[in-house]
């Protein structure tokens, strides 16, 4: 699953380093041949492949990401799927480019030329970002909560007050953001930028090539440079004052990084409904290698302060208490391992998890007769974690007629869910978020198979509300579908300590209760390919070209 803000903290790339320093996994199963029927030990057995250190993190554009879909693509053409990506294969390529901020990039205000990676460090854009040469300054006040309005930033260069020193720098963006409309955002930092942040910035970065809408360039701005822009000490400002003209701009290099999708049909039984599609989607990739850290220290700090990983909200210094029992929990893994150091996002759960989980619902459709009416259209999506870039490729250039698939099905971290895990959670636990958006039938639909399930799930839709703060709903590839009036349903069993954290690894996961999931993804699917009607769409469409809103 995707982040919900920018996050820019310093990442240093290192060669992988296994997750224990001696001695097998301890719930690692040996490879073994895997069965009709979706079972806890199969996505054993998968997981623990898909997710390896040999994987690399499985970070779109890079060799990784090529090895963790080629094993894909081999069980797909194993199962006897057939193939839908590009010239009759199971690859569909996705147009990744390598972007790298260029030694011409150059900004000027009143004939002073400010210097690169001194005065202004520019980060990285997913897009397109919005030219800057000829933009006035405009202050907005805080960057938690500008002082100005959508129309006071359209098209200017805002500084905004961020207060950071430290190596990271968050400055949440949505599209109901007053900034969504400037040309560009300059952070202005406390203090110069921390040079592991800038050593960062000069590092490439992914992006889809000349997709996607144009967006607000980001900087970091030293408070000189930032006086210089605006003709005054910022701390002399109030939001809506106004600054000079910038010259210049921020010019990228691109090299291609290869990247791509694995699709795969089952036909359906049907000579008519054959031609439509019940889509099945989760994400392949994940966000690759850091510098070596202690896994057991990241892991007793998250479990204490961060339990929503990534997404956790940490609003000041630990307490003693907190500091207390941080080193109680570490202490009590130290016992079972002295020394663990660690440098591969796994992505055991994200999502490694919901992408085995598909292999395991693909190899249970192939293998069973009679087959479903409608086919099964089966898309594991890249680069879902630089932006959903996979599935809005994939959804702006299907390979079946975009109007017929009838629903998707999408699976993105599936294999957690116990109740040391997120609130609520527990063996019966399950979040659904979407599945009455578009179409009220759908959701009926999935309530209804749930009960015929052996244990039937307890769903939560505690993320499925309008507002909610997480934005789960616009955060992983279902969007991309529903973005064009197909009917959807995510699966996940949440967020947690691990996420997002080289933690995530499939020692964690829980199999029988990822293997539940699965299975009731298949049976909805089963369901849904075997009506007579499609599901039946009774919510508004959304206009496909306007940002996801929850």
């Amino acid at each position: 699953m995707r982040t919900l803000h920018l996050v820019c903290s310093a990442v240093l790339l290192a060669a992988p380093v296994a997750a224990r320093a001696q001695g097998p996994l301890p719930l690692k199963h040996a490879p073994q041949p895997t069965a009709a029927a979706i079972t806890a030990g199969d996505l054993m057995t998968r997981l623990y492949i898909l997710a390896d250190d040999s994987m690399q993190g499985r970070r779109a554009g890079e060799a990784g990401n090529l090895k963790g879909t080629a094993y894909i693509e081999r069980e797909v053409r194993r199962l006897g799927l057939l193939p839908a990506g590009d010239g009759g294969t199971y690859f569909q390529a996705v147009p990744l480019v390598r972007r790298t901020v260029a030694a011409r990039s150059s900004l000027a205000v009143d004939g002073r030329n400010l210097e690169l990676w001194t005065d202004f460090t520019p980060l990285a854009t997913r897009g397109t970002a919005r030219r800057l040469d000829g933009a006035q300054v405009v202050y907005g006040g805080d960057a938690a909560n500008p002082g100005i309005d959508a129309e006071q930033a359209a098209g200017k260069l805002v500084l905004v007050s961020s207060g950071a020193t430290s190596a990271q720098v968050r400055l949440r963006l949505g599209p109901q953001s007053p900034l969504a409309s400037a040309a560009g955002i300059g952070l202005v930092l406390a203090g110069a930028p921390p040079a592991a942040l800038v050593a960062q910035a000069r590092q490439s970065s992914l992006s889809m090539s000349g997709a996607g809408a144009a967006g607000p360039q980001t900087l970091l701005l030293t408070a000189q440079a930032a006086a210089a822009l605006l003709g005054m000490p910022v701390d002399s400002a109030h939001p809506g004052a106004a600054g000079k003209t910038v010259h210049g701009g921020i010019v990228y290099e691109e090299t291609p990084a290869p990247a791509r999708n694995v699709v795969g049909i089952l036909r359906g039984s049907d000579p008519r409904l054959k031609a439509e599609y019940v889509a099945i989607g989760a994400h392949n990739d994940h966000l690759g290698m850091a510098r070596p850290i202690d896994h057991d220290s990241i892991r007793a700090w998250n479990t204490v302060m961060r339990p929503m990983g990534a997404d956790s909200r940490v609003t000041g210094p630990p307490t003693p208490e907190q500091q207390q029992r941080v080193a109680a929990v570490l202490d009590s893994m130290r016992r079972a391992d002295p020394d663990r150091p660690d440098s591969v996002f796994n992505g055991a759960d994200d999502d490694g998890s919901g992408s085995v989980a598909m292999l395991e619902v693909a190899e249970a459709f192939a293998k069973a007769k009679p087959r479903p009416r409608r086919s099964i259209l089966f898309v594991w999506h890249t680069g879902e974690e630089l932006g959903l870039l996979g599935s809005r490729w994939f959804t702006d250039h299907p390979t079946v007629p975009r109007d017929s698939i009838v629903a998707q099905l999408n699976m993105d971290m599936v294999g957690r869910g116990k109740a040391d895990d997120v609130a609520g959670g527990g063996p019966d636990y399950l979040l659904l978020v979407g599945s009455r958006r578009l179409s009220t039938e759908l959701g009926d639909i999935v309530e209804a198979v749930n009960k015929t399930e052996p244990r039937p799930f307890r769903f939560d839709y505690q993320y499925d509300a309008n507002g909610e703060s997480h934005n789960i709903y616009c955060r992983s590839d279902h969007a991309e579908y529903a973005r064009f009036g197909i009917p959807i349903t995510f699966f996940t069993t949440g967020l947690h300590r691990d996420y997002h954290q080289v933690t995530d690894e499939p020692e964690y996961i829980d199999y029988p209760h990822m293997a539940a999931v699965a299975q009731l993804v298949h049976d909805v699917a089963a369901r849904v390919a075997d009506l007579d009607h499609r599901p039946l769409v009774d919510k508004p469409k959304p206009d496909p070209t306007a940002p996801c809103r929850q």
